[in-house]
């Protein structure tokens, strides 16, 4: 018998064996959750489906499409300046140092009467675990001698113990349970209420109608923080606020992404926008639209699919048209730079060729006041540059 046949054989046994002994049934009753552990196909959705996801007929798709297309069009909007100030890994810093104060929230709201799972005051918590995060890796980079990719390491790794360290101490909590906290960690779109698309879309227009005022100070602080610092401008304080705009982008985007996946929302559009353009403005639009879409695609298919989770399958999204930008843009892809490269190549040889045939007919007139037209041979060309005889054929 095949080993993954056998495998299938003894976890339906082991369930069986939990019915019996529970006195819930037999190996009859058992026969459903054999069939269930069975199914492992995808059912692909219908017609009607289809239509149902695209007109967002359903309550809780709809509520889910538009607020992951609002994060989709923040991260975008303020991924632009982070990645251009070459901050994209204090992103994934920020992200898992929210941990903590998610669980420090649900302990506080617990011990106060609650039941801990007031979202509110979970991403209150986050909110303020991520600005000390912030601060801590900025006091770090200021005050030391140490680098970006130290301090971003320490606050990572530090946060992110100590957010599970928090999480087991609320499992032991007797009047408490975690179960939901992890949807912060890989996200769970299918939980979300409309309180949450309030919260999500409030937060997400913030964080793109203040980026989009201070263009010109964040595209100044990216470009040349030190003729900026000359001219008298705030460069650390609209390096923390271009920071805590990306905190306000990163605590949202937990429910429906995670805290793993966050940053890819926020890197992965802007640089698909940075292979299209050359243009500050015309980038950060082209990210807020590549975000927006990758956003309701991903959380599209994952209605249509229920067994794909949203935030993994909008990571994927993105990361399909970062490949398809990077390979077939105009401006900075990959293939458009090589073409534009060989087209430059072959200009050159064939002046070079010419200018090595003129070099021959020159050498070959009486006393160089004369130049006339005569036939050479091949080996006479070879001579004359460094080429092979295919490179020859060839241009």
């Amino acid at each position: 018998m095949p080993y993954l046949m056998s495998l299938g054989s003894l976890r339906f046994l082991f369930f069986a064996a939990i019915l019996i002994l529970s006195g819930q049934g037999s190996l009859e009753a058992a026969a459903p959750i054999r069939e269930s552990l069975a199914r492992t196909e995808v059912q692909w959705p219908s017609a009607t489906e289809w239509l149902d996801v695209a007109l967002l007929r359903n309550y809780n798709t709809r509520l889910v499409v538009l607020s992951t297309i609002a994060l989709g069009i923040a991260a975008g909007v303020v991924g632009a300046f982070l990645l251009l100030r070459k901050r994209s890994l204090m992103g994934d810093a920020l992200a898992h140092s929210t941990l903590p104060g998610i669980a420090l929230a649900f302990i506080i709201m617990v011990l106060a009467g609650g039941t801990g799972k007031f979202l509110p005051g979970l991403i209150a918590g986050a909110t303020v675990a991520g600005v000390i995060g912030v601060l801590l890796m900025l006091a770090i980079r200021n005050t030391t001698r140490l680098h970006d990719d130290v301090a971003l390491g320490f606050v990572l790794s530090v946060t992110f113990g100590l957010g599970l360290a928090f999480l087991g101490v609320i499992q032991k909590m007797p009047q408490a349970s975690a179960a939901g906290l992890e949807s912060f960690i890989y996200g769970k779109t299918a939980s979300m209420v409309m309180l949450d698309f309030y919260l999500i879309s409030g937060i997400a227009v913030f964080a793109s109608v203040a980026t989009i005022l201070l263009f010109k100070e964040f595209t100044l602080l990216c470009f040349d923080e030190a003729f900026a610092a000359s001219e008298g401008w705030p460069t650390r304080s609209l390096d923390v606020l271009l920071l805590g705009l990306v905190t306000s982008v990163t605590v949202i985007g937990l429910q429906s992404v995670g805290l793993i996946l966050i940053i890819a929302f926020l890197i992965t559009p802007p640089s698909a926008a940075r292979f299209w353009t050359e243009k500050l403005s015309t980038m950060m639009m082209l990210s807020a639209v590549i975000g927006a879409v990758c956003g309701w695609l991903g959380a599209s298919i994952s209605a249509l699919v229920p067994r794909l989770p949203a935030g993994a399958i909008i990571v994927l999204v993105t990361s399909t048209v970062f490949l398809l930008s990077m390979i077939f843009a105009p401006t900075r892809g990959v293939l458009s730079r090589h073409l534009r490269q060989r087209k430059l190549r072959k200009k050159v040889d064939r002046q070079h060729l010419l200018r090595a045939a003129f070099e021959i007919i020159e050498e070959g007139s009486a006393d160089g006041s004369e130049i006339s037209n005569r036939p050479f041979s091949k080996s006479e060309l070879l001579a004359k540059r460094t080429w092979t005889p295919a490179r020859l054929d060839r241009i």
